[in-house]
């Protein structure tokens, strides 16, 4: 009889050791991560709410429907941050691209060195943009930085002053950004390059085919995925730039340079206009939005693509 018990219990020994076993995995990975899911969606919804109301200094109740809205979008400083965001976004993500395709490119040559290289094109990654930010004022300070170094060397008449021209100071961040982040896409267009088949290219080179044209036919149509990528995490941090600008040019000269995230934290923190700040705060979620979403219906069209096949 005893026998018979325990050999009943046994077949759910396996499956309780199972969980146990996958208790650190659920405690390390789903437990933070679920954290975070409710922290986001909960700050999201409170955001988006405080957003219709009356707020200035502190949070109050109150319904005044999409009147901060309205004062945001026909504000000076949000239709200048706007244009700004659509010329650094465009500017800084094909000039990023190309920069960190280039920097691939020559890397998988097998150069000499290519661990040096590859150490000193990724190591901006490591700086925070805070820090690239400020050296970078210094670089492109008249007064102390390259035109003033220039200017030692005997060249008086060359200029360089654009951190203090309107025109130009959007430009500056430019520079600042794809020197922080073209390492990254370096990082994963040497990942792509380094992962297509040999046979393809040794067949194209059996064709007669050259290096360039190796290249233009052959390897990079291969890139799209790993190109899709890399312009949708660019795009997501250019929505979203805030220490760098801030560390840079503080949206100068005057508001030049101004980007959505200043104008979030001049409304919620130097106006102490709490209900627009939040507005402004759920349009720069909203267009980051428009950018994320077509990204994740086409990764969810690509996996499914892939389990049909």
């Amino acid at each position: 009889m005893t026998d018979a018990a325990s050999t009943a219990t046994r077949p759910g020994r396996p499956a309780i050791s199972g969980v146990v076993g996958r208790l650190p995995e659920v405690l390390m990975i789903w437990v933070p991560l679920l954290l975070s899911a409710a922290h986001l969606v909960s700050f999201s919804i409170w955001t988006i709410w405080i957003s219709f109301t009356p707020s200035t200094l502190v949070p109050v109740t109150g319904w005044v429907g999409l009147r901060n809205y309205n004062a945001v979008l026909a504000s000076r400083n949000w239709q200048i941050a706007f244009d700004n965001l659509l010329l650094f976004g465009v500017a800084f993500v094909l000039l990023s691209l190309i920069t960190g395709l280039l920097l691939a490119i020559l890397l998988d040559q097998r150069i000499r060195g290519e661990n040096v290289l590859r150490s000193i094109f990724l190591y901006p990654l490591a700086v925070s943009f805070v820090v690239t930010g400020t050296v970078w004022s210094w670089l492109l300070n008249p007064g102390i930085g390259i035109e003033k170094l220039v200017h030692d060397l005997g060249w008086t008449s060359f200029k360089f002053d654009w951190l203090v021209d309107r025109d130009m100071a959007i430009w500056t961040i430019v520079i600042a950004a794809i020197w922080q982040s073209s390492g990254f896409a370096m990082a994963l267009f040497l990942a792509g390059l380094r992962s297509v088949d040999s046979e393809i290219i040794k067949a194209a080179q059996i064709d007669g085919a050259g290096p360039i044209r190796i290249y233009r036919r052959v390897i990079l149509p291969t890139l799209w995925p790993i190109t899709i990528t890399v312009v949708v995490v660019q795009l997501q941090f250019a929505i979203s730039a805030f220490d760098l600008v801030r560390a840079l040019t503080n949206g100068g000269p005057g508001i030049a340079t101004q980007l959505p995230a200043l104008v979030v934290y001049d409304l919620m923190f130097q106006r102490s206009q709490l209900g627009r700040g939040a507005a402004a705060a759920v349009l720069m979620l909203l267009i980051l939005l428009a950018v994320l979403l077509p990204y994740a219906a086409w990764r969810y069209v690509q996996r499914r693509q892939a389990g049909h096949a």
